[in-house]
């Protein structure tokens, strides 16, 4: 099975660098990934997660717009989508904690392997088939 990733960025953040290693490793990976660029509103976010049958989402912030998570997560909801949901970048430890509590599966912090990156987006994508 071919895990397919949508990465993004939401929000005003156009720092684009990281996401796009992590892509790299990702498709060296064997997943399939879609790439929506920067700017992104979250309500399209969540309509291209789901009418591309996503196994996960991830969003990339290093510039502060974490803040949009909760919105993006109430807009899953309201959708009725299960998709889990990962951040990397820049993510204060206590906004970090706060995000795992409302459902953000993982986070990936600046200068994470990108083989523990690939691993980790496994074990999400198996924990959400398992269960």
């Amino acid at each position: 099975m071919i895990i397919k990733v949508l990465l993004t960025k939401i929000g005003i953040d156009a720092h684009d660098r990281g996401a796009k290693a992590v892509i790299y490793a990702l498709r060296d990976a064997g997943m399939e990934v879609i790439y929506t660029g920067p700017w992104q509103p979250v309500d399209s976010v969540v309509s291209a997660a789901i009418q591309e049958n996503v196994d996960v989402i991830g969003i990339s912030t290093l510039g502060g717009d974490y803040i949009l998570v909760p919105s993006l997560i109430a807009q899953m909801k309201k959708r009725k989508s299960n998709i889990p949901l990962i951040i990397g970048g820049i993510i204060p430890p206590d906004i970090e904690k706060k995000l795992r509590k409302q459902g953000v599966a993982d986070v990936f912090h600046p200068g994470t392997p990108a083989e523990d990156i690939v691993r980790r987006i496994k074990a999400v994508v198996k924990a959400r088939k398992t269960s």
